[in-house]
This record gives C-alpha cells, structure tokens and sequence, in this order.
C-alpha cells in the first residue's frame, strides 16, 4: 500500500469533495425541479449530477484499483466500502427525485391540457351537441392515451423500488456479516 498511499489519499480527498457537490447540487435540483412553471434549468443541473456521478463512479474504481494493487488494511477496506454505498445512495435519490420531478411535469401538462379543453369549450359558445360529443370524444381519447403513457412510466418506477429495497436488506446483511466476523476477532484477540 505504500506505493499507492499518497495515490489513495489524493482519490479520497477528490472522492469527498465530489461527494459533497453531489450532495449539494441533488438538493438544489430537488428544489429546482419542484418549480413545475422553471425555465428549464433543472435539465442542466440534471445533466451535471449525472456527470458528477460518473466522476465519482470513475474515482470509486480508481481506489478499487489502488487497494486491490496493495495490501489493505481493514480499516482501508470499510473507507473503500463507504465511498461505495455513498455513490450508491445518491444515484438512488438522484433516480427518485429525476422520476418525480418527470411525474410532476406530466401531471402538470395532462391538468393544463384540461383547463386549456375547458375554455376552448367555453369560447366555443352554442355549438351543436353533436360536435360538442365529438370534441368531449377526441378528449376523452388524449386522457386514455396520458393515463396510458402514465401507467407505463410507473411499472419501472415500481420495480425500482422493489430493487431498492432487496439493496438494502443486502447491504445490512452485508454489514452484519462484517460486524460478526470483527467481534470474532475481537474474540480471539481476548
């Protein structure tokens, strides 16, 4: 590990520093992304967390390397282990927010939609009952088609979340695991 001590230290120093970017620009574009009426600038921020998490992905693998090259400690090991979950946490919430943000849109437009087909149907005046039916029909079928186009957004928002949670009960079964074999040390020192 000597030879890649000094390489190890610089990768956490940059490691921790992408992190706290991430950490601060995941928040912002939470808020950004909120402002259904924005001007856009949440797909910019969204295009520099994706890159931010790339760069750390890149660093995490860099340090795999570093550590695998070297004999590592334990302690080297755990820090390894935590970059890790970090990066894998905030990809999670960078997923969960970018799928709301793009829920909130659509329900904002599908809402507009109706509101625009309200006053249309309001200036339209007296017109016949049948073009009335038929422009209630032509309705009617953009609606089916959104709520459609919905229901198909949501199946992966689902399994992701299912996903998610088989992560986590392997990432605590994980850190049990960790946890017995260290008190079995501890066992064996006493």
């Amino acid at each position: 590990m000597e030879d890649c001590e000094g390489g190890w230290e610089e990768l956490r120093k940059e490691a921790r520093k992408i992190e706290g970017d991430l950490d601060v620009k995941l928040s912002s574009y939470a808020k950004l992304g909120g402002d259904i009426r924005g001007d856009g600038s949440w797909k910019s921020m969204e295009l520099e967390i994706e890159s931010l998490l790339e760069k750390l992905l890149d660093v995490n693998d860099s340090m795999s390397r570093c550590v695998a090259a070297a004999t590592s400690t334990t302690s080297v090991t755990q820090k390894l282990a935590r970059h890790r979950d970090i990066l894998h946490e905030f990809t999670q919430e960078f997923r969960r927010t970018r799928n709301n943000i793009s829920s909130m849109r659509e329900h904002a437009e599908l809402l507009t939609s109706v509101r625009n087909d309200i006053s249309d149907h309001k200036a339209s005046g007296n017109t016949s009952p049948v073009a009335s039916l038929l422009r209630e029909r032509g309705s009617i079928h953009g609606n089916i088609a959104q709520v459609s186009y919905l229901c198909q957004r949501s199946s992966p928002s689902f399994n992701q979340a299912s996903s998610s949670e088989n992560d986590v009960r392997n990432f605590v079964t994980h850190q049990v695991s960790e946890l017995l074999l260290l008190l079995r040390g501890v066992k064996l020192i006493l």
